[in-house]
């Protein structure tokens, strides 16, 4: 039986995952800061899927976080066959409104957080000859985001990370997929529309997490380089990628300002 690491697994896409890798008769880590809220989860998966898991609380943003959780592991007898990297955070607003701090924090953790963990426990990977990598990026990764600027650009990163990781790795057993979902009913979109008095997100305009996890499943036991929930992100990161540049910063440009009215 395969065993699940999976960071950000308390809520979210990262739990909607943790659920479908455990139906899926695969054992789970999971990772998050909420030790109470991983123990809970643990019993629930534990009890309705008849498989193990383990709870690793950690706040990954910060540094050392990734050695020390790949060392915990380590020195429980335990291999990692697939990385699921989930754990991120979200800010929207102008970016010179935004303080330097929050800043650093989208990138401690989207950014520097996955990389690191990438680099803990890849190589295992490619020395046994098999495993599979999970990103989640995000629909923004494709495109300029006004509002979202710093945030997207640490998707963009993650995005680019994983497509020049499938291709280095090809022909190692070790495959790497991103999933880039659009907006999605998660803790993380409540708080910044909560945060922010201009982010007004019409309800059509939000996918299912528990949608979202299921592609992304699927797509990493294919080995899929790239997925895109729903009909509607795929044409839109289709259309992205055809436009001149100029012209996709126009469009992003007025949606952005539009949600800091």
């Amino acid at each position: 039986m395969e065993t699940v690491m999976i960071t950000g697994a308390s809520s979210g896409i990262g739990a909607a995952l943790a659920r479908e890798f455990a139906a899926g008769s695969h054992d789970l880590i999971l990772v998050a800061r909420s030790e109470d809220k991983l123990q809970s989860m643990a019993r629930q998966l534990e009890a309705e899927y008849q498989v193990r898991v383990w709870v690793e609380p950690a706040d990954l943003s910060r540094r050392g976080a990734a050695r020390k959780l790949a060392t915990s592991v380590q020195e429980q007898g335990l291999e990692v066959d697939i990385l699921v990297n989930c754990a991120g955070v979200l800010e929207h607003g102008y970016f010179v409104q935004m303080p330097g701090a929050t800043h650093e924090s989208l990138i401690d953790l989207n950014v520097i957080g996955l990389t690191v963990m990438l680099s803990h426990f890849l190589p295992p990977m490619v020395e046994r000859g098999k495993g599979r990598i999970l990103n989640v990026a995000s629909i923004a990764a494709f495109q300029p985001v006004p509002s979202l600027a710093t945030y997207a650009a640490t998707k963009a990163y993650v995005l680019s990370l994983t497509e020049s990781l499938s291709e280095e790795l090809a022909g190692t057993g070790v495959s790497v997929t991103a999933l880039c979902p659009g907006l999605t009913a998660t803790n993380m979109i409540s708080t910044a529309e909560e945060k922010s008095g201009g982010l007004k997100i019409p309800g059509i305009m939000i996918g299912d997490a528990k949608d979202v996890a299921a592609q992304g499943y699927r797509a990493c036991l294919k080995a899929e380089v790239i997925c895109v929930p729903g009909a509607g992100n795929l044409v839109a990161t289709v259309t992205g990628r055809a436009l001149p540049k100029w012209l996709l910063r126009r469009i992003s440009g007025a949606m952005g300002r539009y949600t800091l009215k």
